[in-house]
């Protein structure tokens, strides 16, 4: 028998009842589940059983989303209203790994973010990217002689937008072997996010 593979879980959470419902039926639309609803994260999302949790990161949210999924494997999304440098620096910090601005989100966007943040891959308007690579300096201190030829390789995918299934194929690695690399990649360069990283390697040369 063919097992078909179940089709990935999001909660979402917004403080607009209208943008809410509309999200929701948006992904509902392009196959996913949505597990539940909430407005400031009330009620509390069951983390345990969603592979997303979409959330706007308003107040302290974005610390209480973080905590939430700690130690799990649901991807963080979070959609912000005014897209100020401040405030970008801290949810990519955070670990969060798409941020999509009220202003430039649509159906097509949202979509496409989710679904690549399920795949393993971050996602991040080009404008925003641009906006860390100064802080991404300031934060991490080794340069690209630091890194090996494989690390250099995956992170050249993740550029390209590769998510960690498409990067082993690439690669001729097993998807184990490819977040091992990542992980080696966060922790010789201090970032968090695959997203830091790319702008890091990015500006520095490595890739």
């Amino acid at each position: 028998m063919v097992q078909t593979q179940r089709p990935p879980s999001v909660w979402v959470d917004n403080g607009h009842a209208i943008v809410r419902r509309g999200m929701v039926a948006c992904l509902q639309q392009a196959g996913f589940v949505v597990r539940g609803e909430s407005a400031a994260l009330v009620p509390t999302p069951t983390v345990d059983r969603i592979d997303v949790l979409l959330f706007e990161s308003e107040g302290t949210a974005l610390r209480r989303a973080v905590r939430l999924a700690a130690g799990r494997p649901t991807g963080l999304v979070a959609t912000i209203r005014v897209a100020t440098e401040q405030q970008v620096r801290e949810i990519v910090d955070a670990g969060v790994a798409a941020v999509l601005p009220h202003d430039t989100l649509t159906p097509e966007s949202l979509v496409a973010s989710v679904r690549a943040v399920v795949a393993g891959a971050v996602t991040l308007p080009g404008d925003l990217l641009a906006r860390l690579l100064t802080h991404v300096m300031q934060t991490a201190n080794l340069g690209p002689t630091g890194l090996n030829p494989r690390e250099r390789s995956v992170l050249r995918l993740l550029a390209e937008g590769l998510d960690t299934r498409g990067i082993a194929e690439d690669l001729c690695f097993s998807e184990r072997t490819v977040k091992n690399v990542v992980h080696d990649v966060l922790t010789k360069l201090n970032c968090r996010t695959r997203a830091q990283a790319v702008a890091l390697a990015t500006r520095e040369g490595a890739i």
